[in-house]
């Protein structure tokens, strides 16, 4: 199912990167404080928002190469700290950190 389905036809592909992971981190930091709130449908909707725009990120052709390993990563990392085992040691902190400065980049494009 998806769940943007404007941005998944194509929208989402004339964004920045910078763009494209401002807008999974938001969706990130909801989970982040779903989770810590105790909200299972909260977090379940904002942790598959988030994981459906990195896939599209993933998906976009210009990120091939070094970029589209550290996507990858990225959602890697997320997925290990919201439903995983937490092996990186990733805190709520320093993901919120690491998707800031994507926001902050974003938004000095303009």
């Amino acid at each position: 199912m998806t769940l943007h389905t404007d941005l998944a036809s194509g929208r989402w592909h004339t964004m920045t990167l910078a763009e494209q992971l401002a807008n999974a981190g938001a969706d990130v930091g909801r989970a982040i404080r779903a989770k810590a709130t105790g909200n299972p449908a909260r977090f379940d909707a904002a942790l598959d928002r988030a994981l459906e725009l990195l896939d599209l990120t993933m998906a976009d052709p210009r990120w091939a190469g070094p970029r589209l390993r550290e996507i990858a990563r990225t959602r890697e990392v997320v997925c290990d700290f919201l439903v995983g085992d937490n092996e990186y040691g990733s805190t709520a902190k320093t993901l919120e950190r690491y998707f800031m400065g994507f926001a902050i980049a974003s938004r000095r494009d303009r």
